[in-house]
């Protein structure tokens, strides 16, 4: 039976994939672990009344096991892995943190107005600390598989290239070699292609905190 998901409908296109990185990091894991599932596209400014019912809080992703719908992406790719341990995608824990930093430095570099804040420098070490990391480890975080850490954070290095490259005319340091050979690897992956989102509608999601 398939799994029922909610996620994100593109901005002023309510029949496309949108936006949100979180919703495509479960799409992913559902695609590598080959589950079948059905995703109901879900307009932000324009909940249906469905929907509300049954997550008050009007967040995505949610989705539906066992007749409950269950928020936050965290529970939900725990509970795949649960329900579908092959196969696993488990990271080991040793590497479960790696790069866990990246998005939140990035959010504040993208919005910051001040270029002496030290808020692209604060970004650049995240970065750096991941590439060194890949250096050992590599093609992915935690060496030959593709585990749950590097599929959260694809969709979210996805966001960096696209909103910095697009607002601030920036780009990831181009010494940053292993970096950039494993954002090619994941954005290249079959299941990431199928689940993400055109560049078009990642700069109108991140234009309202530009200009908010």
């Amino acid at each position: 039976m398939a799994i029922e998901i909610a996620v994100k409908a593109a901005a002023g296109a309510p029949d496309v994939l949108g936006d949100c990185p979180f919703c495509q990091r479960v799409l992913l894991t559902l695609e590598e672990k080959k589950v079948t599932y059905k995703f109901h596209l879900i307009t932000l400014s324009d909940k249906p009344k469905w929907f509300t019912e049954v997550n008050p809080e009007g967040k995505v992703p949610v989705a539906k096991f066992d007749d409950k719908w269950l928020a936050d992406s965290d529970v939900i790719v725990g509970i795949i892995e649960e329900k579908y341990p092959e196969p696993s995608l488990k990271t080991p824990p040793e590497f479960a943190s790696v790069g866990s930093k990246i998005f939140g430095s990035f959010v504040t570099f993208f919005k910051s107005k001040d270029p002496s804040d030290g808020s692209e420098q604060a970004l650049v070490n995240e970065l750096k600390a991941l590439d060194e990391h890949l250096k050992a480890h590599s093609p992915y975080i935690a060496g030959e598989k593709i585990t749950a850490a590097d599929l959260s954070l694809a969709p979210k290095l996805f966001h960096l290239k696209v909103a910095l490259g697009h607002f601030k005319k920036w780009t990831v340091p181009e010494d940053l070699t292993s970096y950039y050979k494993y954002t090619e690897l994941l954005f290249s992956r079959e299941s990431f292609v199928k689940t993400k989102t055109e560049e078009k509608y990642v700069i109108a999601g991140w234009e309202s905190k530009v200009n908010p």
